[in-house]
Order: C-alpha cells, then structure tokens, then sequence
C-alpha cells in the first residue's frame, strides 16, 4: 500500500463538487449542505468512520462477536476564522457476544490514543472525548 492519496472534485454547481479517489467511487459535498454532507460533516463522518473501523479489527481479534456499532460524533467549532474544530465528542454504542466494558473501553482507546489516523491528523491541541454505552 502507498503512502501517497489522491482525491478529485469536480464543482457541479454553486457550493456542489463530486468527489472521491481517482477511479473509484465518488460522493457529492455540499459546502450549503443542501446536495450533500458540508466539508466540516464529512470531517466528522471521517472521524467517527476511522475510529469505527479500528474498532471493529480490534474487537475481532479479541474474539467478539460484534453485532452492532453506532457512533455519533458532535463537532465544537471556534466562532473565529478559521471556524475549525477545537472538541470532538464520540458516543459508542456498542453491542456484541463476549463483549464487555472492559474490552470495548480497550478498543476504543487504541483508537482515540494510537490507531485513528483522521484523528491524529487534525490539530495537535483538539480537545478528544468519548462516552461508551453497551446495549
């Protein structure tokens, strides 16, 4: 696997671009988020998407059955330009056979801490925090 990514977008119309890696499939962004997901949404799908993914690997390898995974990740933006992100949020709702606190709490710590590259890509001083609900 390369280190090196690349993504086009197309401008459609007013704030709407088509975008995706080269080849493959692409989505619709929507800086008015009217045709698609805004930039700053699509970050936070990222993130939650990224953690997500660790998630489930890691959960595997500690033999879980997971059965279901939700994450809703909410986004505190300064009011100053650049309006980006200072705290992100993640509520993991988690459920699964032979899955407990412990176990999950691990998971989701690899991630946050170790694993989630969208994460650790944005600004050093981004304030991380996480809730875990086991249904």
């Amino acid at each position: 696997m390369t280190n090196l990514r690349h993504a086009t977008l197309t401008w459609s119309h007013q704030m709407v671009f088509s975008g995706g890696e080269t080849g493959g499939p692409s989505i619709p962004i929507d800086g008015d988020a009217a045709a698609g997901p805004s930039p700053m949404l699509l970050l936070l799908l990222a993130a939650g998407s990224c953690t997500g993914s660790d998630i489930v690997s890691i959960l595997e390898k500690m033999r879980v059955e997971l059965r279901g995974l939700t994450i809703d990740v909410t986004g505190t933006r300064r009011e100053e330009q650049p309006r980006r992100y200072v705290a992100l949020h993640f509520r993991f709702r988690l459920s699964g056979a032979g899955l407990d606190r412990s176990r999950a709490q691990r998971a989701i710590d690899l991630s946050l801490e170790k694993y989630c590259s969208v994460v650790h890509t944005l600004a050093p001083d981004l304030a991380l925090t996480h809730e875990l609900v086991l249904e």
